[in-house]
């Protein structure tokens, strides 16, 4: 629909979304840190959905750190992976060309249950939360359970645009060496 916005250097986005999880992605780059390790699987697949943001991986340490009482990332998904691996939140992650850097489309995830709402909470050491009034009414069944996360627009608009930062595509206000460093590499930030 819109041919100007094709051009051979900047490809449209994938059309295959790579599933994988964070425990396999640390297995094939154990050296490397975690952006760089979504750096390297972007290579190999252009467009992926890392599952277990969240879940302490074999190093000890989360993919990334997500809130106890909000996304799920204790439930065991061994017998989907064939590994031992937890959780059900994830990212959407693609190459973005301009940038030549990794590029988060979205974060999403399962939300907790009771269950995993009392097992996350007692691990981050805030089982003191199950006094609040969230966190009470996921306890007594006042609240449905859900399914969370959105594709950020701003950030589609970016890659559709061929855009280098957020700031062309979405007004805010923007600090002032921010600006300075935008305009010096020609970057146009909205104001």
């Amino acid at each position: 629909m819109f041919p100007q916005l094709k051009d051979p250097k900047v490809p449209n986005l994938p059309k295959e979304l790579k599933f994988i999880h964070a425990e396999e992605i640390l297995e094939m780059f154990p050296d490397l840190p975690r952006k760089q390790r979504e750096t390297q699987i972007l290579q190999k697949f252009p467009a992926v959905f890392i599952i277990g943001i969240g879940s302490v991986l074999k190093d000890g340490y989360p993919h990334e750190m997500r809130a106890a009482d909000y996304d799920d990332w204790v439930t065991d998904t061994s017998k989907e992976s064939g590994k031992e691996t937890f959780g059900l939140n994830g990212d959407i992650l693609v190459w973005n060309h301009i940038t030549k850097r990794r590029h988060e489309l979205s974060s999403m995830g399962i939300r907790v249950i009771k269950e995993t709402l009392v097992k996350q909470l007692e691990i981050a050491g805030l089982s003191h939360y199950l006094e609040l009034p969230y966190h009470k009414a996921i306890m007594n069944d006042e609240i449905p359970l859900s399914v969370g996360g959105g594709i950020g627009q701003g950030r589609v608009q970016m890659l559709l645009l061929r855009k280098a930062h957020l700031g062309e595509v979405t007004v805010t206000v923007w600090p002032d060496e921010l600006k300075r460093i935008c305009k010096e590499k020609n970057i146009h930030v909205l104001e």
